[in-house]
C-alpha cells in the first residue's frame, strides 16, 4: 500500500506547496456560512481549482478514473456499474458516431473515454484545471482514443466556443460546483445545436432533508467542504434552471430512487459488503489510508499537508455514507432537456 500512496502526492504542486495550497482551500470556508458562500461563487474558478489540484490522485487511487457514483444491480461489478451508468446517459442523449459531443467538468476523462469507445462520437472534454486536461489527454492516448477526443481548457460558465457547438453536450456530476445554476446551464444552451439534448448527473437534497435538523444541516455542509460544492441544489431548483435558459425539459427523477434490486450508491463508502475492488473507498480502507499517509508524512516520503487532504477526504466521505442511509442527499438526479428547433 506504502509504495503506492505515494502517488497521491505526484500531483501538480510541488511538495512545499501541498500544505500551503490545503490551508488556502479551507480558509474559504471560515466565518459565516453566507459569508463563505459569497466567497465560494465569487471565487469559484479559484477555489474549485485549488481542490482539484490537492485531491486529483486521491481520487484516482481510492476510486478509480470516474469520479463519480452508480447504482450497482446485485453480483455486478463496482466499474461495471459505473459504466453502465455513463453509457445510460449516452444512451438518453442518443450519442452517434459522428457526433460532437462536450462533457463539462471531465476530469480525467473515464466517463469521455467510456462513452467515445462505445458510440465512435467525438468528445470534447472541458474542464479548468491544466493538470486534469494533461492527465485526460495522456489516459486517452494510451487508450488508443485520442482521435475521439479533443480537450477545452476553459470554465464551463464561459465555454470557449461558438454559438451551437455541439451536437449534445452531458455533464456527470460536475455542475455542482457552478456558482449559478442559469450561468452553465445557460452556457450548455447557448453552445448547443437546434435540436440537441442535454443530460446532467446532479448533487440534489431530497424531499427527506429537513433544514431545521442539526444533523442534515451538519451532514449537508461536510459534503459541500469535502466536496469543494457551492450550495447544494434542491431538485426544484435544477428543473427551473433549465426551464429558464430556454430547454424544454424531458424528464427528470432521483436514480437512486429506482425500485428493485440493487446496492446502493453509497455502499462503497460505508463498506457494509467486503470487495477487494471497493476496500480502499471503505471506511476501512479510508482509516487504513489515513494511518498510513500520517506515517509517510513524518517520514517526509510525501509532503506536509497530504494528511490535511485526507482528512477532508475522509470528512465528506462519511458524510455523503450518512446522506444516503438517511436518504436525504442523492447524486444522481437526472435531468434530461432538449433545445427547441
Amino acid at each position: 500500500m506504502a509504495p503506492k500512496l505515494r502517488n497521491v502526492a505526484k500531483g501538480p504542486l510541488d511538495r512545499g506547496a501541498v500544505g500551503q495550497t490545503a490551508d488556502e482551500y479551507e480558509q474559504i470556508w471560515h466565518g459565516s456560512r453566507a459569508e463563505a458562500l459569497e466567497r465560494r461563487k465569487s471565487e469559484y474558478e479559484r477555489f474549485a481549482n485549488r481542490y482539484y489540484d490537492l485531491v486529483t490522485q486521491f481520487f484516482e487511487y481510492g476510486w478509480g478514473k470516474s469520479f463519480h457514483f452508480a447504482p450497482r444491480a446485485p453480483n455486478e461489478s463496482f466499474d461495471a456499474s459505473l459504466a453502465r451508468h455513463e453509457l445510460y446517459i449516452a444512451h438518453r442523449l442518443e450519442i452517434q458516431a459522428g457526433m460532437r459531443v462536450a462533457d463539462l467538468g471531465c476530469g480525467v476523462g473515464g466517463p469521455l473515454r467510456q462513452i467515445a469507445r462505445f458510440t465512435g462520437a467525438r468528445i470534447v472534454g472541458i474542464n479548468n484545471n491544466s493538470y486534469q486536461i494533461e492527465r485526460c489527454r495522456k489516459l486517452t492516448d494510451q487508450e488508443g482514443l485520442g482521435h475521439l477526443a479533443e480537450f477545452l481548457e476553459c470554465d464551463f460558465m464561459d465555454i470557449d466556443a461558438p454559438d451551437e457547438s455541439f451536437d449534445a453536450i452531458y455533464a456527470i456530476e460536475a455542475t455542482p460546483h457552478a456558482p449559478s445554476k442559469v450561468g452553465v446551464f445557460g452556457e450548455a444552451f447557448r453552445t448547443l445545436k437546434p435540436g440537441g439534448r442535454f443530460g446532467a448527473y446532479e448533487y440534489c437534497l431530497t424531499d427527506r432533508y429537513d433544514p431545521r435538523n442539526q444533523h442534515h444541516r451538519q451532514i449537508k455542509h461536510d459534503i459541500e467542504v469535502g466536496g469543494s460544492l457551492q450550495d447544494i441544489a434542491y431538485p426544484h431548483q435544477v428543473d427551473d434552471a433549465l426551464r429558464k435558459v430556454g430547454f424544454e425539459l424531458l424528464e427528470s427523477r432521483d436514480l437512486a430512487e429506482e425500485t428493485g434490486p440493487h446496492i446502493p450508491w453509497y455502499e462503497p463508502l460505508a463498506g457494509s459488503r467486503f470487495s477487494l475492488a471497493g476496500i480502499r473507498s471503505s471506511r476501512a480502507g479510508r482509516s487504513l489510508t489515513h494511518g498510513t499517509l500520517l506515517m509517510l508524512e513524518a517520514l517526509r516520503v510525501v509532503p506536509k499537508g497530504t494528511v490535511q487532504v485526507s482528512a477532508l477526504l475522509n470528512l465528506c466521505a462519511a458524510a455523503l455514507a450518512e446522506s444516503g442511509r438517511l436518504g436525504i442527499f442523492t447524486p444522481m438526479y437526472f435531468a434530461l432537456a432538449q433545445k427547441p428547433l
